[in-house]
């Protein structure tokens, strides 16, 4: 049984010296030492000596197995050390090189034109309001004049989720939700993402941004909206820009208008952009019709209001001369590298 001990510790100082990985050294414990492992295999057969030799054998036994623990753990003080040292080399950062270029993030252009309609609103006594893309039909239509089967809702291509329920196609619902919550006076604008039910080309999206605006007070009349209006285009494009107002029709408003302003690129003189007439339409407005204030609670005899409205892209495309829609949102570095 000595010479087994003495075979056990030879062999297993011979495998720990081709040990090379942690992996090896677990095999190794595992086959001396383990449950099932040869000194313990030596041990179970101890019952078969006399009384006198199995203490011998037993010190022997527990010699051999702090010997090769001992061993063990040495190793893979060793190995795990190498293995670190390695790591490192293969780590190494050096301070000196030059660190790689970093692209910097710019605003989206209908970010930036947004934020500058924001700023010139804001500077003029506005604040800006907000509501929820999924509208019901009641905000989106019939508080807004356009009842069920009215021919207005044929021309908006409405995306519906559910009968009552459908993605916004104008942001005029805001309005709506404003004027029930706020007693006048009132005076935001309601920018945001719209829907309908478009084909992709350069001219159309199913998705594409409005920015309204609304005054509502006592006194309001169609001057205050062409006065507000005038001042806007000339803070937006320029101290010389003019502008006209057409008539027109919306269901919402009353007496309503479309409003056109010199070319911003031939001031007037007629251009490709503004196709040789000298204008660009550029939105629509009106004075809030009475029944739409009388559907939000506003006694349409005491108060009154005006409205317009917007196509952001519209306004960025003429800022930055671009003449396809599909651009703004293709997310193209090329294209958004520019700005």
């Amino acid at each position: 049984m000595k010479e087994k001990l003495e075979q056990i510790k030879n062999k297993a100082e011979e495998a720990l010296a081709h040990a090379a990985d942690i992996d090896a050294l677990e095999k190794i414990r595992i086959t001396y030492l383990g449950k099932k492992g040869e000194l313990t295999a030596v041990l179970k057969g101890m019952g078969a000596l006399s009384p006198e030799e199995r203490p011998v054998i037993g010190a022997l036994a527990n010699e051999v197995r702090s010997f090769l623990e001992k061993e063990i753990d040495e190793k893979k003080s060793q190995i795990t050390a190498k293995l670190q040292n390695e790591q490192l080399k293969r780590e190494v950062i050096d301070v000196t090189m030059p660190g790689s270029k970093q692209d910097i993030g710019r605003l989206h252009p209908l970010t930036k034109v947004l934020n500058e309609i924001k700023d010139i609103a804001i500077g003029m006594g506005f604040s800006i309001a907000e509501g929820p893309d999924v509208e019901y039909d009641y905000y989106n239509f019939e508080a807004l004049n356009i009842p069920k089967n009215h021919p207005a809702r044929d021309t908006q291509d409405t995306f519906y989720i559910e009968d009552n329920i459908v993605l916004r196609t104008q942001t005029s619902p805001i309005q709506v939700r404003v004027m029930e919550k706020q007693k006048p006076p009132i005076r935001v604008i309601a920018p945001g993402r719209v829907y309908r039910s478009d084909a992709v080309d350069a001219t159309h999206s199913p998705v594409f941004h409005q920015i309204e605006g609304l005054v509502v007070d006592k006194g309001i009349t169609m001057a205050d909206l062409k006065g507000t209006l005038e001042a806007f285009m000339k803070r937006l494009y320029g101290s010389d820009t003019r502008v006209r107002f057409r008539p027109h029709h919306f269901p919402f408003t009353e007496p309503s208008a479309e409003l056109d302003i010199s070319c911003f690129v031939c001031g007037g003189e007629g251009c490709r952009v503004c196709k040789g007439e000298g204008w660009i339409e550029l939105l629509g407005c009106g004075m809030v019709h009475p029944k739409v204030l009388a559907n939000c609670g506003i006694d349409p005899e005491v108060y009154s209001g005006f409205a317009f409205g917007c196509g952001l892209e519209r306004i960025a495309m003429g800022r930055y001369d671009i003449d396809d829609l599909r651009l703004f949102f293709e997310n193209d570095l090329r294209f958004l590298k520019q700005f």
